[in-house]
């Protein structure tokens, strides 16, 4: 069973690469990341986290490694995805289980960055130059 879930978070450790081989064909690549998704309500002139959770992130994509260095802890991220029951058993064989969400997109808002850079179109000459102070 899963359920479509769209929502705002916060990165709230280092991001987390698997890559799993699978025979001859390419690797399946895994980007992990614990986020905290806040439901913030206004209360007066400020507002109040009502009901946020902390989830697991799951984006399998075969760029994962090249993001593990992009998204760091603390950014701001809008996930559009579905939440999936994971069921697994502990070291002392009692079962368990969580809701994770397998992300389709994920996007970084704006909130606390600095700059942004964007990497040359692959096969294209990069039109940026550097700007020296003189």
């Amino acid at each position: 069973m899963s359920t479509r879930f769209v929502g705002e978070g916060n990165i709230g450790s280092a991001p987390e690469f698997f890559e799993f081989p699978q025979g001859n064909a390419e690797p399946r690549r895994l980007l992990r990341l614990n986020v905290y998704f806040d439901n913030p309500v206004p209360v007066g002139d400020e507002y109040e986290d009502r009901g946020g959770f902390w989830a697991p992130v799951e984006w399998w994509h075969t760029e994962a490694e090249n993001w593990t260095s992009l998204y760091q802890k603390g950014m701001r991220l809008l996930v559009d995805g579905r939440i999936v029951r994971d069921e697994w058993t502990d070291k002392d064989d009692n079962p368990r289980e969580t809701f994770k969400v397998q992300a389709r997109c994920i996007a970084i808002l704006p909130y606390r960055i600095e700059r942004v850079v964007m990497a040359p179109k692959p096969g294209a000459e990069s039109d940026a130059q550097e700007q020296t102070d003189d």
